[in-house]
């Protein structure tokens, strides 16, 4: 069963199938914000929810995330459920643990290729355990917004993770996991995100060179 909700502008210019993170759904404050940004870009952002957080949803109960495999099936199976149009290109795209599997499964889909928001390079205090071997490998395009004191991976740790060419880091200043920056610092938070979705909509829109 399928949970999952479509924006469409008036002028889509290629759709985003956006997965979400490991404690909040499909509606949540970011991916909600995420997709209006998106939308009013020509973006067109399809919000789905895991079998896990539909559960979590529909009894009101905490569980943990599925296991990858399970996740990644479901991820591909909505995609042949979604059937995206051969006339717009299709990106797969999530927050923290939905941009992972999105990295995860794009090889083994039509998509042109992957954009997270917020990755989850390591457990919090847990640099050793790194998530990174499939991003160490050549493929399709991936683009990841990254706050730079983020605690799954800060900007001074990924220098050392010999990530490949095809992966493009784009730092948002001071910003955490959820790209949300300090007051002290001089930025704000309404700031980065549009700063982002200026970025990925120019990403999404000129195609898989950028």
């Amino acid at each position: 069963m399928f949970d999952y909700v479509i924006e469409r502008p008036d002028n889509a210019q290629c759709r985003l199938v956006l997965a979400h993170g490991a404690g909040a759904g499909k509606n949540s404050d970011f991916m909600q914000h995420l997709s209006q940004l998106l939308v009013a870009r020509n973006i067109e952002v399809v919000r789905f929810n895991f079998t896990y957080m539909q559960t979590i949803e529909h009894t009101g109960r905490r569980r943990p995330p599925e296991k990858a495999d399970v996740m990644l099936t479901h991820f591909s199976e909505l995609l042949n459920h979604l059937n995206t149009p051969s006339s717009i290109p299709l990106w797969l795209g999530g927050k923290s643990m939905g941009g992972r599997m999105a990295t995860m499964l794009v090889e083994r889909t039509p998509a042109q290729g992957a954009v997270v928001f917020g990755y989850p390079f390591h457990p919090p205090g847990k640099p050793e355990k790194l998530r990174t071997e499939h991003l160490q490998q050549n493929g399709k395009p991936v683009h990841i917004f990254q706050g730079e004191r983020d605690t799954f991976g800060t900007r001074e740790e990924t220098a050392n993770f010999n990530l490949h060419s095809k992966v493009a880091l784009h730092w948002l200043e001071d910003g955490d996991h959820s790209l949300q920056p300090r007051k002290k610092s001089g930025y704000t938070y309404p700031e980065h995100m549009q700063k982002v979705a200026d970025a990925t909509a120019s990403i999404l829109t000129n195609g898989a060179n950028l």
